[in-house]
């Protein structure tokens, strides 16, 4: 038992534990991790890409058929002229041989009408047969002659069809897809291989919606390849896509080396830097973004720790963070996690990454 003197003393000691106790959330009150905007290197924005053949044409058969023999895989270097793939050609050499015999038919037949016009001009210089069946001589060997040209038309059309079987390399390059297997049947025009050209390169990416209007053709750019990290070739931006992706809703841009013969290999991952737009210079994480009605939004806090959902403008997206180019002060407080989880005006608990209770100045959302 505690004497009468500890007694005394118990109260004091636990009106200074209760008053030495950190503050705790209200009930019900949920603890959320906020954030400021912060400053840093926002001068350039990146866009991830590939680099690529300045021409990587579509390579298809002119004709129909099935693929007998596929000659190359995809990564091989090819020269012009070098055959590629082979379609059956059984249908094309036996339609070849029925266009050649119809033009020894049609041969024959004028051989008969022209010597059954020179009988006929005999008889008509002796008056023996009237002008009329003359005339009709003249006639069929006109007949004839066309029937002619018109079988050797035929036959030079078909002879371009065996060749048309076989598909060639139209440039010198490297084979970056292959789109068809031996066995398969294609159509005229189907996609069989896709070729990398030699020559110059280019590293092909996407651009956002918020950005496409800073990208002009001929814009300087700048280029990092992944495997050397540190190191910038400049570069100009040559076409950009005048309509979106209707999947990802960004538009296509390829990127040219400046310098000519830049050693960069097909399909390497790339960087392209760009100068940012003049923006407020502070950027909040990822996470802390959510959206409202298609647009950026951020949970803003305010002094009595409720949040509220403010509209921002941001610049393109990066690993480490977004800029905020308008809609935030540097001051504000922003719930940087679970942002899909809060509500207009709900009241949160403030802490930071160190799980330590945050008081927030800054004026709140609603202007008060």
């Amino acid at each position: 038992m505690f004497a009468p003197k500890h007694r005394l003393l118990l109260p004091v000691l636990l009106v200074l534990l209760v008053a030495c106790a950190p503050d705790k959330p209200a009930p019900g009150v949920r603890p959320a991790l906020v954030t400021q905007a912060s400053s840093g290197d926002l001068g350039y924005e990146a866009y991830a890409g590939e680099v690529h053949a300045q021409e990587e044409p579509q390579l298809a058969f002119r004709i129909g058929g099935k693929i007998a023999r596929r000659l190359v895989d995809a990564g091989v270097h090819v020269q012009s002229g070098q055959a590629l793939a082979e379609l059956d050609p059984s249908d094309v050499r036996l339609q070849s041989e029925a266009d050649r015999a119809a033009l020894a038919a049609a041969q024959s037949d004028l051989a008969l009408a022209q010597s059954e016009l020179a009988r006929y001009k005999r008889l008509a210089d002796q008056q023996l047969v009237s002008r009329s069946l003359y005339d009709n001589r003249v006639a069929a060997v006109r007949v004839a002659q066309s029937r002619v040209r018109q079988a050797q038309a035929q036959l030079a059309a078909s002879g371009n069809q065996v060749g048309y079987a076989v598909l060639r390399a139209p440039r010198d390059g490297v084979i970056a897809q292959r789109l068809a297997e031996a066995g398969q049947v294609v159509a005229a025009g189907q996609a069989v291989f896709v070729l990398a050209v030699d020559g110059e390169r280019e590293v092909w990416i996407s651009v956002p919606e918020q950005s496409v209007a800073r990208f002009q053709v001929g814009r300087d750019l700048a280029v990092e390849l992944w495997a050397e990290p540190g190191k910038r070739f400049p570069g100009k931006l040559r076409e950009l896509s005048p309509s979106a992706d209707p999947q990802s809703r960004t538009y296509a841009a390829k990127v040219s080396f400046s310098s000519a013969g830049t050693a960069v290999e097909l399909g390497q991952s790339a960087r392209v830097y760009a100068q940012a737009a003049a923006s407020s210079g502070m950027s909040l994480p990822l996470s802390a973004l959510t959206e409202r009605q298609g647009r950026p939004a951020v949970w803003v806090v305010d002094k009595r720790s409720r949040v509220h959902l403010r509209p921002v403008t941001v610049g393109a997206y990066r690993e480490d963070g977004v800029p905020v180019l308008s809609g935030l002060a540097a001051t504000d407080w922003v719930v940087a996690a679970g942002a899909h989880l809060l509500q207009e005006g709900e009241q949160i608990a403030p802490i930071d990454r160190n799980n330590r209770p945050v008081t927030v100045g800054a004026t709140d959302a609603a202007g008060n």
